[in-house]
């Protein structure tokens, strides 16, 4: 099936359905993968003991809200750009789910900043954009729900979406332009990972385990999105046939 296939709504439903439970089985597989590398292999840091376990759910929550984010935006361009019929699907059934990343990250980085740096919340230059990062995601879903024409909410959300992206490299670079307490990039840079292997193994299991289950419900969602699309147009049509003519209105007043 050639990938401009999938622009047609009915075929990508039928693809969706053979490829869920595969998805979901490989999802639950590196999850265990992951489960056993964190527990068993991992060991415990000298500094920060077990805690450091916080980290192959922390990092991989904060990878996927950008992750998802940019994805988001490369649907708006397909939007207002190239108009294709899954673009705006695409980005609306990963708002929620990028959201929900963005939320595991900030609470886990609450979870794991009050031992290590004696406090639950502080306005770090990273924290801080993660957080608007959230702000932005809740933004869009409302926008999304706020709009009864899938057409119109599509279009307004893509052209925010592409707004946001700003913030984007301010979270990636925060730690190189400002004083932060989070430490400059360790796994992602030119030199290769400063990470010993003991726990950079651990840590992208997890980040693909994380990864999976984004596809996997990312996939499912639009899905649902699609056939939520298709009932509400049948509705519609329903509606419209069910209405009287328009000279029949009239002749009824006129009576």
């Amino acid at each position: 099936m050639a990938l401009l296939d999938l622009a047609n709504p009915t075929r990508f439903l039928a693809l969706v359905q053979r490829a869920l439970p595969w998805l979901a089985l490989a999802t639950a597989v590196l999850f265990a993968a992951a489960v056993h590398f964190a527990f068993f292999v991992a060991p415990d840091d000298y500094q920060q003991g077990g805690t450091v376990r916080i980290m192959f759910i922390h990092v991989p929550a904060a990878w996927l809200s950008m992750a998802c984010y940019a994805m988001m935006a490369l649907a708006s361009l397909g939007t207002l750009v190239w108009r294709h019929p899954l673009a705006d699907v695409s980005a609306k059934a990963a708002a929620p789910i990028g959201a929900a990343f963005t939320f595991v990250c900030l609470a886990t980085g609450s979870l794991w900043g009050r031992p290590m740096w004696g406090t639950w919340w502080i306005w770090d230059a990273r924290l801080t954009s993660e957080l608007v990062l959230l702000i932005m995601y809740l933004g869009l879903i409302a926008l999304w729900r706020s709009v009864d024409d899938p057409g119109r909410a599509g279009r307004a959300a893509a052209v925010l979406t592409l707004v946001g992206t700003i913030n984007l490299p301010i979270i990636k670079f925060s730690v190189d332009w400002w004083n932060t307490l989070h430490q400059p990039a360790s796994v992602i840079r030119l030199g290769g990972p400063t990470i010993h292997a003991s726990i950079l193994t651990p840590l992208i299991v997890s980040a693909l385990a994380f990864t999976a289950l984004f596809v996997t419900l990312h996939l499912a969602a639009m899905r649902n999105e699609v056939l939520r699309r298709r009932v509400r147009a049948m509705r519609l049509m329903e509606a419209q046939r069910e209405m009287p003519p328009a000279g029949a209105q009239a002749a009824a007043g006129a009576g």
